[in-house]
């Protein structure tokens, strides 16, 4: 019994994988940033590359 109280209070006052766990957040945050600005992009891009094929058409007919 006092093994599990001592590794409890071990477990407390140890905080070593906090930074671990920040990067892991900011990681994320990162991670869900691109994909929003990826999804914004993905429509102006293809609005782009439409433009530029309905002008190479036009100019080809």
């Amino acid at each position: 019994m006092e093994d599990v109280k001592r590794l409890l209070k071990k477990l407390v006052k140890e905080d070593s994988g906090q930074d671990l766990i920040e990067y892991a957040l900011v990681a994320a945050l990162v991670g869900l940033g691109s994909v929003a600005a990826i999804g914004g992009l993905t429509n102006s891009l293809k609005n782009s590359f439409n433009a530029i094929g309905s002008g190479l058409d036009s100019s080809v007919a």
